[in-house]
């Protein structure tokens, strides 16, 4: 094969002052100071890539919010073990958070560390001896509120945090399920059978789990049935929130309800394909916006809340 010859000088050229470039100077990052409030750091942040987005999520929940939409936050159970609770009951006070749903492990370790405030067993250390998961306290209160959800038609997230204030452990204060119950927010466990450690304790209740989370989830389709608008957070459920979102998205949509308009945003350390297909993607094709970003829970979702905050 004879390879042409090129002419290397011929290459023709372009003026710099006339070429569309995609950053400008103007979008930059400002310079620290010294002191500076929080207000001037966020002013300070690029308005390029990861920031430009931070700043328009942050925007797009202040407007839902000022024009009475709602704000549902997802969790998963890593949220409350590196200790965000706190930060989610402020917003819920605050009126920024309108709803919550959660996976099964958010009620293990929301529900221990306001018993004995701690939570996270080491797995490691006690799985050779097959004592992992099998904590009395935890497995009593969650399946005897499951019993008690599946006889009364509540759901599980309620009849958790209601347990939780009938026996007001020493650290109440730290249960986000508490705190919904007490502010009357909404508040669905979306739980799956043999992924959460009461279900191997001896009270466990199959039938009852799935009729209380039953329940929930129908309490949760209500809440996406009025999301036009709004704005849905996915923080740190990799697998189960998002699949529960997009069913009851396309639920709520088969019974002739618009949720076309609205805002998802998806936080996580890692990238997961179904938060990235289920969660940012798939729902926003009708309209609105999808956002993913990635970082540690504890530093981005305060930054994101004080963003919006600053609003």
């Amino acid at each position: 094969m004879k390879l042409p010859e090129l002419d290397f000088q011929a290459v023709r050229t372009t003026n710099l002052d006339g070429r569309h470039s995609k950053v400008k100077v103007s979008d930059f990052a400002k310079p620290l100071k010294d002191n500076a409030s929080l207000s001037e750091f966020f002013q300070g942040l690029p308005n390029i890539l990861a920031a430009a987005d931070l700043r328009e999520a942050a925007g797009r929940i202040a407007t839902a919010k000022k024009a009475g939409k709602p704000v549902i936050l997802g969790l998963g159970g890593h949220v409350i073990k590196v200790g965000l609770g706190p930060v989610i009951i402020g917003l819920m006070e605050r009126g920024l958070i309108d709803g919550l749903a959660a996976n099964g492990s958010v009620m293990v370790h929301d529900a221990e560390a306001a018993l004995v405030g701690a939570t996270s067993e080491d797995v490691g250390a006690t799985l050779g001896s097959g004592s992992f998961g099998v904590t009395a306290q935890t497995g009593e209160l969650i399946n005897k509120a499951a019993q008690l959800a599946a006889i009364t038609g509540s759901g599980l997230g309620r009849q958790m945090g209601q347990a939780l204030m009938d026996i007001r452990p020493p650290h109440v204060r730290y249960s986000v399920l508490a705190a919904a119950a007490r502010l009357g927010k909404p508040m669905t466990i979306h739980a799956a059978i043999g992924t959460d450690v009461y279900n191997i304790h001896p009270e466990a209740d199959g039938a009852a789990l799935g009729a209380a989370t039953m329940n929930d989830f129908h309490t949760f389709c209500r809440l996406v049935a009025a999301l036009e608008g709004g704005v849905f957070i996915n923080l740190g459920s990799a697998v189960i929130l998002p699949e529960v979102f997009l069913k009851a998205l396309t639920l709520v949509r088969n019974l002739g309800h618009t949720v076309d308009d609205l805002t998802t945003i998806n936080m996580d350390f890692i990238r997961h394909y179904r938060p990235s297909v289920n969660v940012v993607g798939r729902p926003t094709q009708e309209g609105g916006r999808g956002f993913y970003f990635i970082g540690h829970h504890e530093i981005m979702f305060p930054l994101l809340m004080s963003l919006v905050l600053e609003h």
